[in-house]
Order: C-alpha cells, then structure tokens, then sequence
C-alpha cells in the first residue's frame, strides 16, 4: 500500500484544488484572522475568540458565492473576508435582519 505522502497524484489533486479554490481560502484566512485580532484588541477571551473567528470565516465563505452571482470578480473574495472579519458576526447579523425587515416592509 502506498503512502499518501508519497503519491505525487494526492499532491497534484491538492494543489490543483488549490489553485481553483484559493480566494476562497485567502477570504477565509483573512476573515478569521482578522476577527481574531479584533477579539484579542477588544480585550475578549479565548472561547470568544475561536467563535468570532470560525463564525466570520463560515459567514466569509457563504458570502463569497454572492460575489460570482453579483458578477463581480473573484478578487473580491478577499475584501469580502477582511470585511466580514472588520466587521464581526453580530454586527453583520444586524445588518442582514434589517435588510429582510425593509425587504419585507416591517
């Protein structure tokens, strides 16, 4: 049996996956980054910062197929993920709620 590490067509899929997916990951790295840091300046404390973090990379990655729907380019993704991780999940959460409201005329 082989190795993975020692398959060249594991590390040939992976980076191919890579390459076709990677503002889509830089977007996430950013956003969680970036909420991560916010949490740390705001003097949060670790659980809050793992929830932010993982809460703003996920928002990221569903944000980031609006982007392709919008028609914008795929560079986007990046600024979508600093964005998202500026911002925070609660804050965004606000934002979306007061969409649906006017959307639905509450």
């Amino acid at each position: 049996m082989k190795m993975p590490d020692k398959s060249p067509d594991l590390w040939a899929a992976a980076l191919a996956w890579l390459s076709v997916h990677a503002p889509s990951v830089y977007a996430f790295l950013l956003s969680v980054t970036i909420a991560v840091v916010r949490v740390i300046y705001g003097g949060g404390t670790r659980r809050q910062m793992v929830l932010e973090g993982v809460m703003c990379g996920l928002a990221t990655l569903t944000i980031v197929p609006l982007l392709q729907y919008l028609g914008l380019p795929q560079s986007m993704a990046t600024f979508a993920g600093g964005l998202v991780g500026f911002i925070g999940v609660e804050k965004l959460r606000d934002i979306a709620i007061r969409f649906g409201e006017r959307k639905a005329g509450v």
